[in-house]
């Protein structure tokens, strides 16, 4: 691959060996016709289905710029519905961020019924090709197109007027199956991570029931109070911006501003804030869901966290441990349940956790645990860490590839 940041013309910053012409500039509306997709709602899908559909809100969920995999099926009669053609390039005609609506997907199958609120493109350019397009260089350019407040609407007449840089289609086929192949290694990747959760997860569930125990160990766990093991943190910020901002997700915990993209979301003044040292927990102590999550601060010597997250460490037992046993265990899942008290929300103040009691094994065996799942752990990381470069090429390819 070639780069042509020097290069004069209309040609992009990087380039596959072998091509040299200017690619030409035309409107969307010059290379393709525009149609719309009929019906299928989602009382219409069916398990056994005969029939293969997309429906416009799976777009956002679960296809990306290439489908090949049908989600869904319908019995819906076929004389009703539109059908697709190979290389049909679909984009939502509502939805509602304008962010999201500029989403296109290429479908590779034909005879797939697509629903309504989707706009259909043909075109004897590579569709996926023009999907990844649409979908980088072009994607801001369809979100100013669109109109609507409370719901975003997206018009073929719209589209058509995109202006956009084509080269001929050798081209557009090699730069669209790199990409698709790279894609696929991101599958894989994620693939991976997903297999690894599952088996941590359910050899911790296994764990934390004694379902499963280390040949060396056979003491019976004994009943504990949180009270007697956990130790609340509650020094808060005195300045303003006194240490990082960090937040503490599902997913684990992060410095605010990379979690949400260079933004932070905290209070201007975060005086009064919980201050988090290195190796301490940090939860939130409400859910819509009755899920919790526990995380350790291992990013930084001290951050800050708002007053919703309380701050503890621990007495007498593996940090590590702990934290997979709330975060898998039963146990705690079981005592979040009866905190429940009518509404939509689950309060878990520090105050309640510190009442429930759970078994524990010895010191030795904790540790032995730990050894254990967090091995797993390490490689999951591993691999996330390979899906972030595998992410963060594609980002650049698709910045770079395209005009």
């Amino acid at each position: 691959m070639t780069n042509k940041k020097l290069k004069v013309g209309n040609v992009p910053n990087l380039r596959f060996p072998g091509f040299i012409e200017e690619w030409q500039t035309k409107k969307l509306g010059e290379i393709a016709t525009f149609s719309k997709g009929k019906g299928i709602s989602k009382s219409d899908i069916e398990e056994n289905g005969i029939t293969e559909c997309i429906r416009y809100g799976e777009l956002y969920t679960h296809y990306t710029e290439v489908i090949n995999e049908i989600k869904s099926k319908t019995n819906v009669n076929t004389s009703t519905l539109v059908l697709s053609e190979e290389n049909d390039v679909i984009i939502p005609a509502s939805g509602e961020t304008t962010i999201d609506i500029a989403t296109a997907s290429c479908v590779l199958k034909s005879g797939i019924a697509l629903g309504g609120d989707l706009n259909i493109i043909k075109t004897a350019n590579n569709g996926v090709f023009l999907s990844y397009y649409l979908n980088s260089k072009k994607k801001m350019e369809i979100a100013n197109l669109a109109q609507g407040i409370s719901v975003v609407h997206l018009y073929s007449s719209q589209l058509a007027s995109l202006t956009l840089s084509l080269p001929k289609l050798n081209e557009q086929d090699r730069i669209s199956s790199f990409l698709v192949l790279l894609d696929e290694r991101i599958h894989t990747q994620n693939k991976i991570i997903e297999q690894l959760k599952t088996l941590i997860k359910g050899l911790s569930e296994k764990i934390f029931s004694q379902k499963i125990r280390f040949n060396e160990f056979n003491e019976e766990w004994e009943v504990q109070g949180l009270y007697d093991v956990l130790v609340k943190f509650d020094k808060t910020t005195t300045i303003n911006n006194q240490y990082p901002i960090l937040t503490s997700a599902r997913t684990g915990i992060y410095f605010q501003k990379d979690y949400f993209d260079g933004n932070e979301v905290a209070s201007k003044d975060n005086r009064g804030y919980n201050i988090v040292p290195r190796g301490y927990f940090t939860y939130r102590h409400m859910s819509d869901d009755v899920t919790f999550k526990f995380n350790i601060n291992t990013i930084c010597d001290k951050g800050i966290v708002s007053t919703l997250y309380p701050v503890f460490t621990t007495s007498g037992v593996n940090d590590y441990f702990l934290k997979t046993y709330l975060n898998e265990g039963q146990a705690f899942k079981n005592y979040a349940l009866l905190q429940k008290q009518g509404g939509s929300r689950t309060y878990m103040y520090y105050n309640k956790l510190s009442k429930l009691k759970l078994l524990f094994p010895t010191l030795s065996e904790q540790n032995k645990i730990s050894q254990f799942l967090s091995s797993i752990d390490a490689k999951i990381q591993a691999e996330k860490n390979i899906l972030d470069k595998y992410q963060s090429q594609k980002k650049y390819l698709l910045q770079n590839l395209f005009i």
